[in-house]
């Protein structure tokens, strides 16, 4: 076995135990990227002195016996998180220029416990889309293909498809990301991968590059469910800088991992099972609860019945939020300026350059819905679905302690196979979405592959702030599973 196929936990015993060393290891997953990252485009910033420097570091404080949970572990950040002194774009044009003076809480946590950073992935522009295609700085490619059409590029999802890719093609051994409405999970699915999103307020958002300041949720990607507790458990922690961080207890997630799900009860919302949807997923989200019921779990049916609204209701509130949020960038402040005959002219030149087509899509869907006449007819309604949709999920997990669901609608697909079609694009969260209106915790975990050879992932929820359950049901799935299968990426442009 290659350094550079090593999970996070088997790393942490290797270094520990002196089998390699920190430098090792990173030079190892530096020049994976040198390699793959021409083809797949997952980073769009590679900090390779900066990451030797962190190496040695955790070297030296490996020999003096100085242990953290992540000394001497690369990562990969989403550039949607401030790093100091280290470019931050969000995937779009008009913060190109910001390098951001502070790093956010969660990229500190991280290096504070240890952690060695590779460089800053790739994504889709201010983290709206499904499939990273709508990037400033070009597509990311998923390191899977197509059993019957291997020359064809898949989108690896979105929005955090970058920090997916690169966990996939074992060019980074974890990565951050963000979960707006399934911008982890769906990734996660499309990569064959994990990919964790945590309760809302359980990682702190100060330093991130707000997209929709109530539904933005930072979490971890890895190749196991292990990995992603060990990274959450650095993660997360209260923020006061955050008014929306939560004072709760941070608990030892990894030993969750290690609980067996017997008497464990398993809800299955009947509101998940569409029409039209492909046999793959619907036989493998059949065995999934096969397993958990055979490891001595109940599995339970329930209903969710607003969650229906979910999608519909997403796309009236994240764009609202988004335009407000947006509104920053005016080229006065920071990021692109582009000159104007006036203060008018200066805005509109600006946004014209620096935003791409699905961020102004966005922006003005959210000005409609916010302007006067609408508000009470779209937004204000909409937060009342939202309400009756958390209410949904309160009520369910009185009688279940988790809920199983498919992550995807589909597998990945080939790169601008949708892109003419926003509406479908946007159902590619149709399962995601509604544990981010709520702000439960969720994981996604791949179960099996479709009939082209493709990861499908299986998505597990439980209620705010109970990750110990979601990660508990999520390795079972895994542990039965057992899903070995890698992409075969070919090197090169």
């Amino acid at each position: 076995m290659t350094l550079t196929e090593l999970t996070i936990a088997s790393a942490r015993q290797g270094l520990r135990e002196k089998q390699f060393s920190a430098r090792e290891l990173t030079e190892a997953h530096l020049a994976a990227i040198d390699a793959l990252n021409p083809r797949l485009n997952a980073y769009v910033t590679v900090t390779a002195e900066r990451a030797l420097a962190q190496a040695d570091a955790a070297d030296a404080a490996l020999a003096a016996g100085k242990l953290a949970p992540l000394t001497g572990i690369p990562l990969a950040i989403k550039d949607v998180f401030c790093t100091e002194g280290v470019r931050t774009a969000a995937g779009s044009h008009i913060l190109e220029p910001f390098v951001p003076p502070y790093e956010s809480t969660v990229s500190a946590n991280l290096l504070r416990d240890g952690a060695i950073f590779l460089g800053k992935t790739n994504m889709d522009e201010f983290a709206m889309g499904s499939s990273n295609m709508t990037s400033a700085y070009g597509p990311v490619a998923n390191p899977w293909t197509r059993r019957q059409d291997n020359a064809a590029l898949l989108v690896p999802g979105g929005s955090s498809g970058g920090s997916a890719s690169a966990v996939a093609a074992r060019i980074a051994m974890g990565a951050t990301g963000t979960d707006t409405g399934g911008s982890i999970r769906q990734p996660a699915s499309f990569c064959g991968i994990v990919g964790m999103k945590p309760t809302y307020g359980r990682c702190s958002r100060w330093g991130v590059v707000a997209f929709a300041s109530s539904l933005d949720h930072p979490g971890p990607f890895g190749r196991t469910v292990e990995d992603c507790a060990i990274l959450l458990g650095s993660m997360a922690g209260h923020d006061p800088k955050d008014s929306t961080s939560a004072d709760v207890p941070v608990p030892d997630f990894a030993a969750a991992c290690r609980r067996g799900v017997k008497g464990l009860r398993i809800g299955v919302p009947r509101e998940y099972r569409m029409d039209g949807m492909p046999e793959d997923i619907e036989r493998l989200w059949r065995q999934g609860l096969d397993w958990l019921r055979d490891a001595g779990a109940e599995i339970v049916d329930v209903s969710l019945p607003h969650t229906k609204y979910g999608l519909t209701t997403y796309y009236i509130v994240a764009p609202a939020e988004a335009s407000s949020n947006l509104a920053r960038y005016d080229g006065v402040r920071f990021g692109l300026r582009e000159d104007g005959a006036d203060l008018r002219d200066l805005y509109e030149r600006t946004r014209a350059a620096g935003f791409g087509a699905e961020v102004r899509r966005r922006v003005l869907i959210g000005t409609y819905v916010l302007s006067a006449g609408y508000y009470d007819a779209y937004y204000l309604r909409a937060q009342k679905v939202r309400a009756l949709i958390l209410r949904d999920f309160t009520e369910v997990f009185v009688h279940v302690d988790a809920l199983v669901t498919p992550t995807a609608p589909s597998a990945a697909f080939a790169q601008g196979e949708n892109m003419d079609d926003p509406i479908k694009m946007y159902l590619n969260d149709v399962f995601t979405v509604p544990a981010n209106m709520s702000g439960v915790p969720g994981i996604s975990v791949p179960a099996g592959l479709d009939a082209n050879g493709l990861p499908l992932g299986l998505q597990v929820l439980a209620k705010p702030f109970d990750e110990e359950t979601v990660f508990t049901v999520g390795a079972a799935l895994e542990r039965t599973a057992q899903f070995h299968a890698s992409p075969q990426i070919r090197a090169g442009a």
